[in-house]
């Protein structure tokens, strides 16, 4: 099982409480890209995966250092698992992250239910969207 996990949304945010959780019991890797196009669902982006060069997500990658106990805390956080709502909001997979020019593998959380009328969130940037939306927040 790797230890690398790859985040791209209110993870990133330093005043949520799973991102301190992420900080106390990961060590940050680097930065990174990964094919794909970030949604605005409101509270939260939603990040499907795509085979489109042009389309890159940014994001954190983090090695885990108890790698079991942190996807269960954040399986619950990002409702995955029989015992949430079904289908179940996101789905935790294994994708290629790219840093600078390497690449690897990490898991990430990918978006599992219709983006119909979400709004594509430009550049893939879910932090700079965010402030861009909410300045001085």
């Amino acid at each position: 099982m790797t230890r690398l996990l790859f985040v791209y949304g209110t993870l990133l945010q330093a005043d949520n409480e799973f991102a301190r959780y992420l900080r106390q019991k990961c060590t940050f890797v680097s930065t990174g890209v990964i094919h794909g196009q970030l949604y605005d669902l409101g509270e939260y982006p939603g990040l499907i995966i795509t085979s489109d060069a042009n389309q890159l997500v940014h994001g954190n990658i983090y090695e885990m250092t108890h790698s079991e106990e942190v996807l269960k805390r954040l399986d619950f956080y990002e409702g995955v698992g029989t015992d949430e709502e079904q289908p179940n909001l996101y789905r935790r997979e294994m994708h290629t992250v790219t840093i600078d020019n390497d690449t690897l593998e990490a898991w990430i959380y990918i978006y599992n239910r219709s983006i119909d009328n979400a709004i594509a969130i430009p550049g893939g940037n879910y932090l700079e969207y965010v402030n861009k939306k909410s300045p001085g927040k």
